[in-house]
């Protein structure tokens, strides 16, 4: 058994993967595609992600498409999943990876950082749930994976508005994982810790003693990897996880536990 899911194949799946030019998100849509899936990815800077697109298609032999725009608007959200539909016929797959906050003292934070965070992390998966989940219902099938935040779980220093906007995620997961469940839709959450990417970097960049500070509640003595937050996300994805829905996921050596 373990050797069959480890070699589960997504040929013939179709996925979206939302925010992913780079970072996570890149790692997500890459690691799909190499497993089989026709992948579209999403990005806010056009040229970043088609170069992105680009890559992927280079280094898989899946389909690879992309859309550039901020899917915290309803409109662009729309016109990402009819393209999808258009490319493919379906959306098997939907990773909510979108995301990026203003990391900062919830003090220091202002109105417009505060809406910022809000959108990037909470209304980009909503509205891309809203407008993928009549897709899934219509075909009988679906995978949704969000990507929370293992800070909504731990208080993380300087995270109050950033888990503002990942607990909504993960609030939404159970309640859609329970209206959804006999559509054979399975819906949850991957939650990460600090993970060793670009917007980690930044925050480094700023106060390298608080990075410090996020890695010393970890257990395993490290941030995650990337790839180990993509690891998670395949398997959601395939059938083997068909009895795994309403869950939050913690990819977090151990910073929670339980």
């Amino acid at each position: 058994m373990g050797d069959k899911l480890l070699n589960e194949s997504l040929e013939g799946k179709v996925a979206v993967v939302t925010g992913s030019a780079r970072g996570i998100g890149y790692a997500i849509a890459l690691k799909l595609a190499n497993s089989g899936a026709n992948v579209l990815i999403s990005g806010t800077d056009k040229e970043r992600t088609k170069k992105a697109a680009e890559e992927m298609q280079a280094l898989t032999n899946s389909e690879v498409s992309y859309y550039a725009g901020d899917l915290s608007e309803e409109v662009n959200v729309e016109e990402m999943v009819t393209r999808t539909i258009s490319n493919w016929g379906k959306i098997d797959i939907l990773v909510n990876n979108a995301g990026g906050g203003v990391i900062l003292p919830f003090l220091e934070q202002t109105p417009e950082t505060l809406k910022t965070t809000i959108n990037r992390n909470l209304w980009t998966a909503v509205w891309s749930c809203y407008k993928v989940l009549p897709h899934m219902v219509d075909a009988g099938y679906g995978r949704i994976i969000n990507i929370g935040a293992d800070s909504v779980r731990n208080g993380l220093w300087d995270h109050a508005a950033y888990n503002a906007a990942k607990g909504g995620v993960h609030a939404m997961t159970t309640g859609l994982a329970r209206e959804f469940a006999k559509d054979d839709i399975t819906i949850n959450t991957v939650a990460p810790p600090a993970v060793d990417c670009e917007a980690l970097d930044r925050i480094r960049d700023r106060d390298s003693r608080l990075v410090d500070k996020y890695i010393e509640i970890i257990p395993k003595g490290r941030a995650a990897t990337v790839e180990e937050v993509a690891d998670a996300v395949w398997y959601l994805s395939t059938d083997g996880a068909s009895f795994i829905t309403g869950q939050v996921i913690s990819v977090n050596g151990g910073s929670n536990m339980l």
